[in-house]
């Protein structure tokens, strides 16, 4: 699995119905898209849910890089570069997957949450340690899924969870999900990828 996201930070007085409405325009694109287990079309408003800044940030989950390289060198990621100008595209390994209680459920929130991985500690631990707290997070109230993911270049580990309701108990991040993209979802590996 390969976890990617992109973001696009926008002034504080910039309309976001211009991206709403974007993506009610573009989002089903990817509905059908060979490789993709899920894109969750995200957004974040400044003074919403904690967030400082305007915010378009899609998340996917990958299970295979064809797919993510179609996507990305195919011409579909070509538009929002045309539109936008080009992001800096973010990329983890994965390291867990899990589906939640509320797995047929539609997601409304997503949240992301990064960290480091501290010099000196033991990388193996730290690995189990996000596989653990992917499945502690799937096991909580209104969880659609989780993911755990590692950038080895910056030693970051990102968590991504998506929730069925407005108040998740996972820390982080908190986006307004406005599309979800999932037409490989039952193809993502299960559980610890290694």
């Amino acid at each position: 699995m390969h976890a990617m996201q992109y973001e696009l930070t926008f002034p504080a007085a910039y309309d976001m119905a211009v991206i709403w409405d974007r993506v009610a325009h573009v989002g089903h694109r990817l509905d059908a898209w060979h490789g993709l287990g899920i894109k969750a079309y995200l957004m974040r408003e400044r003074g919403v849910d904690g967030s400082p800044v305007n915010q378009y940030a899609p998340f996917y989950l990958w299970h295979t890089a064809e797919g993510m390289n179609s996507f990305l060198w195919g011409g579909a990621f070509q538009g929002l570069v045309n539109d936008f100008g080009r992001p800096v595209v973010q990329h983890w390994t994965g390291l867990a997957y899990e589906e939640g209680g509320a797995a047929g459920s539609p997601a409304k929130v997503a949240v992301r949450r990064r960290r480091a991985v501290a010099e000196g500690v033991e990388l193996s631990e730290a690995m189990e340690e996000a596989v653990r707290e992917a499945g502690r997070l799937a096991a909580l109230d209104g969880a659609v899924c989780t993911g755990a993911a590692v950038d080895p270049r910056h030693w970051e580990v990102v968590h991504f969870s998506l929730w069925d309701h407005d108040s998740p108990k996972a820390t982080g991040e908190v986006f307004q999900v406005l599309h979800m993209s999932e037409p490989e979802r039952d193809r993502l590996p299960r559980g610890r990828q290694w």
